[in-house]
């Protein structure tokens, strides 16, 4: 833990200088933009919530300020200059709203942001529209209402881009299986039931879907009309309520040798630590979808992991890893092509662990654009050898 705040103080020195890596007037500029909450944890440089204590939700920005600097070093080794500034958004000094209004980002060449509210990928996209700057949001997967903005990236996918990646692998893997959709009461369910009877309904050849209903009590007894003991069955969860869907898949993993099952799950189940204590296979998998896959035993994960290690006694979450390909690929990208990164914003020759595939997002009412996404979508499967990449 001393290890982190020892980071926190480096990191306060470097954001209250705005310190660049290369201080040239040639070098192209990176704005970074992260969550820290640094006057929660500071009186001016001293830090006061104790040597041992850092609260719970300060760390992913923290191991996402540790991920940009990691991939600056490792920028700076192939001599590659830029003029880098990080900016805290929760500044009880200067809010990000306050940020924006003062021009100091105007002249930024690109800005990367890791934004945990709607108003502020609103407020950062209208800035790169203005400025006609190219925003990476890096890791908040909703639009915050951007539409006509060719400069705003979104890297963590919309809902409705994983349900349609997902409504593929089901083409593929399971369409012939007993298919049924779990719901639970709500209007967020209502919109994801929608979601999916809509995509099923544009399909070339729809799949049939059966839908149940299921009380936030429910009970073996409220799904087993739907199943079937003489074939597979696909269960869709059709909540992003984690209560909901841990409770369908221990609910199925009582009768999972009557009932060979596969729940599809969404994209909130990567992080969802309670399925570490269960058991998959033996007629019980689950699958979901995430925009991110980071191998952290491949040859890269793995240096990675051991100089985080080395240096923090801990290992890096996820958010380092893609604050550390984010300031990578798109940093190299924008020094590669002079600072006309717009242009090339899709490229994949600076690929480290994903496969980015950066598209045009359309309204589907009347296919006007609205804003570039990532696309790219990777499956995961955990089953009884634990978690597979789907291919």
């Amino acid at each position: 833990m001393k290890h982190f705040i020892t980071t926190l103080i480096c990191c306060i020195t470097l954001m209250s200088v705005q310190q660049s890596v290369a201080q040239t007037s040639k070098a192209f500029k990176v704005a970074v933009i992260i969550p820290i909450y640094m006057d929660s944890a500071f009186n001016g440089m001293d830090y006061k919530l104790g040597m041992n204590n850092i609260p719970k939700y300060m760390l992913p920005g923290l191991d996402f300020y540790n991920g940009i600097m990691f991939a600056i070093d490792s920028l700076q080794q192939e001599g590659i200059k830029l003029e880098v500034s990080i900016y805290d958004s929760k500044n009880a000094r200067q809010s990000l709203n306050i940020l924006v209004n003062s021009g100091e980002l105007n002249n930024a060449n690109l800005i990367i942001a890791s934004c945990n509210n709607k108003n502020e990928v609103k407020l950062l996209a209208d800035l790169a529209l203005s400025n006609k700057i190219p925003l990476i949001s890096a890791t908040f997967p909703n639009d915050g209402g951007v539409s006509n903005n060719p400069y705003f990236v979104m890297l963590n996918s919309n809902l409705y881009t994983h349900l349609e990646q997902l409504y593929k692998y089901i083409q593929k893997n399971h369409a012939s299986q007993n298919i049924v959709l779990c719901k639970k009461k709500g209007s967020a369910e209502n919109t994801l039931q929608s979601y999916i009877t809509e995509i099923n309904y544009n399909a070339s050849i729809p799949l049939v879907i059966k839908t149940v209903e299921l009380s936030d009590t429910f009970t073996t007894n409220e799904l087993i009309p739907m199943l079937d003991s003489t074939e597979d069955n696909l269960l869709i969860c059709s909540s992003l309520n984690e209560t909901f869907g841990l409770k369908l898949v221990k609910t199925m993993s009582a009768i999972k040798t009557t009932y060979n099952t596969t729940i599809l799950g969404m994209p909130t189940w990567e992080a969802m630590k309670d399925f570490d204590k269960m058991e998959f296979g033996n007629g019980l998998n689950i699958v979901y979808s995430t925009p991110f896959y980071f191998p952290r035993k491949e040859k890269l994960g793995a240096d990675l992991v051991k100089k985080y290690s080395s240096r923090y006694i801990s290992k890096p979450s996820e958010m380092f890893f893609k604050g550390y390909e984010d300031m990578y690929h798109f940093g190299k990208l924008l020094y590669m092509h002079s600072g006309m990164i717009v242009n090339h914003i899709a490229d994949s020759d600076c690929r480290l662990f994903n496969e980015f595939k950066i598209e045009a997002t359309r309204s589907r009412k009347d296919h006007s654009f609205q804003y570039l996404e990532n696309k790219k979508i990777y499956i995961l499967k955990r089953t009884d050898k634990g978690i597979e990449l789907m291919k």
